[in-house]
């Protein structure tokens, strides 16, 4: 059994460099971390590069084809406070606008969330009620981002991420395509119970900055989500849940 014990080595070196969006996008790979993240991986038939282990770890847990390193290199590579000793490095291809699937009724366009535990928390929450694709700016936060990778509780196998170089365009092709387009937006009367979200896509903004004006005069509609009390405004993927569950009880109210 060849135990990996220097920081030095070639495989210790390229999954450090990982930790960098640079590299992950030149590699076209990403790291996840922990037990249960990993076993999701497998079960999903993610395209696993390599699974690197501690030697603690392998003591007590029987995996095959992994790559064993000692607990201080396997220390010197983790992005975790208490690491279980298990990662692995997922390859990875990007998806642009070419890759969307037009054959869906309902799209989800995030435009430039910045909040890694935001689009980790909105990946899992599109995961649960199936969405399998998420549009996302090219300015958005990086999806394979370690801590968007946790957030995401695993879905990030399940949901495909597609970044689109140009919002506008990508608008106008949905629109192309009979579907309607609807943002969220303070300053209108109209409310998310108003909205028909049947072949629909929903615009999500900017924690700072929401939807740009320019795209909310592209959109074909407006709306708020109703609050009874004082708060003006709600996270960026608390908002997104609270979309997503009422277009889909909507849809289904409508069958």
């Amino acid at each position: 059994m060849v135990i990996i014990s220097s920081k030095d080595n070639d495989i210790i070196k390229h999954i450090k460099k990982l930790s960098e969006k640079k590299y992950r996008e030149e590699f076209g790979e990403y790291v996840i971390e922990g037990k249960k993240i990993v076993e999701e991986a497998i079960e999903n038939g993610a395209d696993i590069e390599r699974i690197v282990v501690s030697e603690s770890f392998i003591r007590v847990n029987n995996m095959k084809d992994v790559t064993i390193v000692t607990d201080k290199v396997f220390e010197s590579m983790s992005g975790l406070v208490n690491s279980e000793g298990v990662l692995a490095v997922i390859r990875n291809k990007k998806l642009d606008e070419e890759n969307i699937d037009l054959s869906h009724d309902f799209y989800l366009i995030l435009n430039d969330i910045q909040d890694p535990g935001n689009l980790g928390t909105i990946i899992r929450t599109a995961d649960s009620l199936n969405i399998k694709q998420i549009l996302v700016t090219d300015k958005t936060v990086d999806a394979y981002n370690p801590k968007v990778v946790r957030s995401t509780m695993g879905a990030i196998f399940r949901v495909k991420i597609i970044t689109i170089n140009d919002i506008k365009k990508t608008i106008e092709k949905l629109k192309e395509n009979g579907i309607k387009v609807y943002t969220t937006d303070l300053n209108t009367e109209n409310t998310i119970y108003s909205i028909s979200f049947d072949k629909a896509a929903v615009v999500i903004g900017n924690e700072a900055n929401g939807v740009s004006e320019e795209v909310k005069n592209m959109c074909d509609s407006r709306f708020i989500i109703p609050m009874l009390g004082k708060t003006e405004s709600l996270n960026a993927a608390v908002a997104t849940g609270v979309v997503l569950y009422e277009a889909f009880r909507n849809k289904l109210m409508n069958k």
